[in-house]
């Protein structure tokens, strides 16, 4: 009796393996926020070719004719395969309310790690002396599922 149950565990301890590391597929590396001029996006390669260039940079702004604002720059690790229509969402609380205010950024995530620059700018962000009092940052799928998710001290604190 004790030998049919063996594979049955077996399988089943590989069915939990596989999914730990499915879920982990994707992770953020590492998250900066901060305050980014719209000179500090001026490259030679713009100068003689009048396009922005962002080299390995993916770039998404909230008001992609302004340049200057408030940045997320997120290191995104993906060891799984490519994934179309993801989208980050990000909820910032702002010093002028309590209430957060989302973000939505769509992307298609390639199959490796990736910078991407997620830009609060024009009147999504105040100007250069305003900083986040909290944040949270996700990286959903096409179907909604959570691949990734990143969020400030601040945020996981309880509102009294």
């Amino acid at each position: 009796m004790r030998l049919r149950r063996l594979p049955l565990t077996f399988a089943c301890l590989a069915c939990f393996v596989v999914s730990i590391c499915r879920s982990a597929d994707v992770e953020f590396v590492r998250v900066w926020p901060g305050w980014r001029n719209a000179e500090s996006f001026e490259t030679i390669s713009e100068y003689f070719t009048g396009r922005e260039h962002h080299g390995s940079h993916v770039v998404l702004r909230t008001h992609p004719d302004a340049r200057a604002g408030f940045y997320f720059l997120v290191r995104v690790a993906n060891s799984g395969g490519a994934r179309a229509n993801a989208q980050f969402t990000l909820q910032v609380i702002t010093p002028d309310s309590p209430d957060p205010k989302t973000y939505q950024f769509p992307v298609d995530l390639p199959d490796r790690g990736t910078v991407y620059q997620l830009g609060l700018t024009g009147p999504a962000w105040p100007d250069s002396s305003a900083h986040p009092v909290a944040w949270k940052l996700e990286l959903k799928a096409a179907d909604g599922a959570r691949l990734a998710s990143a969020q400030s001290f601040l945020w996981e604190k309880p509102a009294k």
